[in-house]
């Protein structure tokens, strides 16, 4: 989020009023009329519902369309029946578990099924909590793997040993801020040549005594590809028996945490691999559910410190609890459950095929203009990166994407990180919701923007950094 600050003294409009119209008052437009409230202080006195909400409604609507924002894996469609229930627990706190008893145990049961689904040993066994998203489950698991750590080095920390997890720069921002947050030494892979995410044999070459880990990323945000878990699995058993070096791996599956299970059943990734020892999702991503909610498993409650982990009185017992977040809506945890009992496994299926056939329908027609060249092609995420082809010099993809802006269509454009800074791309994003009707108007107006770029001199962006729209 945003670090906000207070208006500017010197800036007048900071201290302006919101216009207020009659009709937003009360029965009597000319009778009724309030007084405009201030912009950056508390209103003197109330005003009547309708009309603070009016005044909310119309400022928002300047806000882009969801539906049509191509940048966010986050849900932007639900049932109408999910939206029932999510109001009818949203006044419920998650953390009070002997209050609202049902609520937790619909919690549990999601655990169970997240604990099934990948294939657990032991599902009974698997330790897991819900969050606020895959930003906080991240961090609980870096913060296991930094425990487990610190006890196996007890003898060198925090004296002369100073802890490192090793991930592809191609990592979402929420690793770059665990490490910074809970000191750590981020090792990161760069980029290079047409290899956009980690690889098995640099993730093991970077490992050593002091590594606490190994992030693998089921569904890389630049290109929506997957790592190869189980090739990276691989090269820590090896560097075991050579070194005798024991790296657990976590599999930030925020978003192929929930596709891979059903399209890509032949893809080894979750806790059949001895060496992952814990697992993130994001239920308001692929897990179909409107923010914010994500889950985190563990393999068992050995790679969960008991020490981090708080009991609250349930029911006259026990009931763990560990997160960062006290106090959040037990809504979105029963819009899950809703949507596990609504859709099953099939239901699952039918969805995410359906929109990784949208994603591959588009990024095809998309090749096929000549104008672009796919990176990735949507078929691991429903997701997909495109670029430029090399003999276009009168546009780039940041003039593709701030046109198509015009048309309501949000669609990143952004530079690749190190190695590859030189390479700016869209990227598209494909969700439930995002049909191939739509997949239909996007190309409408694209095709009709192309005569307008292709006949331009030159590219308009002179700051690539400052045009990108990407920023997670």
């Amino acid at each position: 989020m945003a670090l906000h600050q207070g208006p500017d003294a010197q800036d007048t409009r900071h201290f302006r009023r919101l216009a207020f119209n009659p009709f937003y008052g009360e029965a009597n437009p000319v009778g009724g009329m309030t007084e405009a409230p201030p912009l950056h202080r508390l209103p003197d006195g109330p005003l009547p519902p309708m009309s603070a909400y009016q005044l909310v409604h119309d400022e928002l609507m300047l806000d882009g369309n969801s539906r049509l924002n191509l940048a966010t894996f986050v849900t932007t469609w639900m049932e109408p029946q999910a939206g029932v229930l999510m109001a009818e627990c949203r006044d419920k706190n998650m953390i009070d578990k002997d209050e609202y008893p049902r609520t937790a145990e619909l919690e549990r049961r999601c655990v169970a099924m997240l604990a099934d689904l990948w294939n657990a040993p032991d599902p009974s066994g698997v330790v897991g909590c819900s969050t606020t998203g895959s930003s906080e489950a991240c961090m609980l698991a870096g913060m296991a793997l930094k425990r487990r750590w610190a006890k196996r080095n007890a003898d060198r920390y925090p004296g002369s040993a100073r802890p490192n997890l090793v991930m592809g720069v191609n990592v979402q921002v929420c690793w770059e801020k665990f490490c910074n947050f809970w000191e750590v030494e981020a090792r990161l892979v760069p980029m290079e040549g047409e290899r956009f995410h980690l690889d098995a044999e640099s993730a093991a070459a970077l490992c050593d005594e002091n590594t606490i880990g190994v992030v693998a990323v089921l569904g890389s945000t630049f290109d929506g590809s997957y790592e190869p878990v189980a090739d990276i699995c691989a090269a820590l058993d090896a560097l075991q028996e050579r070194t005798g070096l024991d790296i657990p791996v976590h599999v930030d599956g925020a978003s192929g945490g929930m596709v891979a299970p059903f399209l890509d059943e032949d893809v080894v990734w979750d806790f059949r691999l001895p060496r992952v020892s814990s697992i993130n999702t994001s239920g308001h991503k692929y897990g179909l559910v409107y923010p914010g909610v994500g889950w985190a498993l563990w393999r068992s409650p050995a790679e969960l410190p008991e020490e981090l982990v708080f009991r609250v009185n349930y029911l006259g017992g026990d009931m763990p609890t560990f997160a960062l977040n006290f106090s959040r809506p037990g809504a979105q945890v029963v819009a899950q459950y809703y949507t596990f009992l609504r859709l099953g496994r099939e239901g699952y299926r039918a969805v995410q095929q359906t929109t990784r056939d949208v994603a591959r329908g588009l990024a095809e027609r998309i090749d096929a203009l000549g104008d672009f060249r796919l990176l990735t092609h949507g078929d691991q995420l429903p997701v997909f990166a495109v670029t430029t082809s090399p003999e276009i010099t009168a546009f780039d993809v940041f003039d593709v994407s701030r046109r198509l802006r015009e048309h309501g269509w949000l669609v990143p454009a952004y530079t690749f990180p190190a190695n590859r800074e030189d390479l700016s791309v869209l990227r598209i994003v494909c969700r439930n919701g995002f049909s191939a009707d739509l997949a239909n108007l996007l190309m409408e107006d694209l095709e009709r923007l192309l005569p307008e770029l292709r006949s331009q001199s030159r590219p308009f962006t002179h700051d690539k950094r400052a045009a990108t729209a990407f920023h997670h």
